[in-house]
């Protein structure tokens, strides 16, 4: 059995080129009205490999062994916009109602605090 990693990890490699970009993921830039939009990801990836061999004893004569594994992470972040000479980013995914109002929770709160630590030194 030949190990051809370097060979190996060329074919994933390619792979993940070809399957981890914008236009496999969300689609291609489009038009609505008189917007362009242009979608915007976020990929992450990762490798490993490892291998292994045996000496010749009374039980095996020879042994290998070997694996690899690679993994791809893709997240739409949103959508570059355009119309005319502005540009805007509009965020995926972004959260509305009380989800929104659970993330805002601890800013309020140091606000408050805040408020309240004035207001006491005042008084």
């Amino acid at each position: 059995m030949d190990l051809h990693f370097e060979e190996l990890l060329g074919k994933v490699t390619d792979f993940i080129k070809s399957e981890a970009k914008t236009e496999t993921v969300v689609g291609e830039q489009f038009e609505l009205g008189q917007f362009k939009c242009v979608p915007v990801i976020k990929v992450g990836m990762g490798f490993g490999s490892g291998g292994g061999e045996s000496s010749e004893t009374k039980k095996a004569q020879k042994g290998q062994g070997a694996g690899a594994g690679a993994g791809v992470g893709i997240e739409p972040l949103g959508f570059l916009v355009t119309k005319n000479d502005e540009i805007s980013f509009i965020e995926a995914g972004k959260s509305h109602g009380l989800a929104a109002a659970f993330e805002k929770l601890p800013n309020l709160i140091d606000k408050f605090i805040d408020k309240k630590s004035t207001s006491e030194v005042v008084s």
